[in-house]
């Protein structure tokens, strides 16, 4: 039996590999320890409800904050990755079980006990299962809307690379309201920091998420800090509005232990702003770039200002 809190144990594919330094961080890296009624309030609710997070099973330097204001985001299917990108903190392998059944409706019973008015809900990668989970997600996603209509809804989805492409239409038929799936990287960097995964094949997936449904938000982000230069940044910047989505978020990487991928620098928050202003000039809707920012860091307070700026550009058109 693996104990999942053990880093040879939950990442045994990494093992093997030298440590890489794990430089110093900066100050504007630095965050509080979570404490507090609500931190202690949201911990309790997940536990009683068997749920898995990524805000804890991927390291986030946000959960103190996050969970302090009760959002947390749901990881479905399991809490083993069939995937082992070298960046990601989530334990890796063999998935031990089936899905759940129950789990959409543990998770909306979650969402509404928080009275969250905004929910990320994310996944492992499980290319053990033959549609890859998405009609779990899609489960997940009406089970929410059944118990908290008023809640809007952000997935944060796999690839389904391995699975027949009609898939997609079966979590896009549920209607979530913003479709999220991360490039995590500019394409030179796929080998070597997400070596399961294809550049392009993500980038059609999102392309292919407003070929369904032209009115689904579509949300995508890199981490910053593995070896990119500012010209892929941006390279990646123009792939993702050819593809015409609406949401970038860019982040600072940050090596969970030292059998991960290096840190190759901290970017420095004037590049982050930087970063932002050109995205916004290249026609994005949403931006967020800090060191701190990750996939559902603010989400709610975020998809408001998306949804909002959606309005003014019809209002212009």
């Amino acid at each position: 039996m693996r104990d999942l809190k053990l880093p040879e144990q939950r990442h045994p594919e990494k093992a093997h590999r030298p440590d890489n330094a794990q430089p110093k961080k900066p100050s504007w890296i630095r965050v509080k320890a979570p404490v507090g009624e609500g931190y202690k309030q949201t911990h309790r609710i997940m536990r009683e409800h068997k749920l898995t997070t990524v805000c804890e099973e991927a390291g986030c330097p946000n959960v103190g904050e996050c969970w302090s204001q009760g959002h947390a985001t749901m990881m479905i299917m399991g809490e083993v990755c069939t995937r082992a990108c070298t960046f990601c903190n989530i334990a890796t392998g063999k998935p031990p079980e089936d899905l759940d059944v129950f789990e959409p409706g543990r998770v909306a019973d979650a969402v509404k006990k928080l009275g969250l008015n905004h929910v990320v809900v994310t996944s492992v990668d499980r290319d053990d299962i033959e549609d890859g989970g998405a009609e779990h997600f899609a489960q997940t996603i009406r089970a929410i809307r059944r118990q908290s209509p008023g809640t809007t809804i952000e997935i944060l989805t796999p690839d389904f690379i391995r699975c027949d492409p009609r898939v997609l239409e079966v979590v896009v038929a549920a209607k979530p309201d913003v479709f999220n799936h991360n490039l995590e990287t500019v394409p030179g960097l796929y080998p070597e920091v997400r070596p399961g995964a294809r550049y392009f094949h993500s980038l059609r997936l999102l392309q292919r998420v407003k070929e369904l449904d032209p009115s689904m938000f579509t949300k995508s982000g890199i981490m910053v800090g593995l070896g990119e230069d500012r010209q892929a940044v941006h390279a990646v910047m123009d792939d993702m509005r050819a593809a015409d989505i609406d949401f970038l978020t860019i982040g600072q990487y940050l090596q969970p232990t030292p059998k991960h991928h290096a840190v190759d620098r901290f970017v420095t928050p004037d590049e982050f702003k930087a970063y932002e202003k050109a995205a916004y000039g290249k026609g994005f809707l949403m931006v967020s770039a800090t060191p701190l920012t990750r996939s559902s860091y603010h989400a709610g307070d975020d998809f408001a200002r998306l949804r909002d700026a959606r309005l003014k550009k019809l209002g212009q058109g």
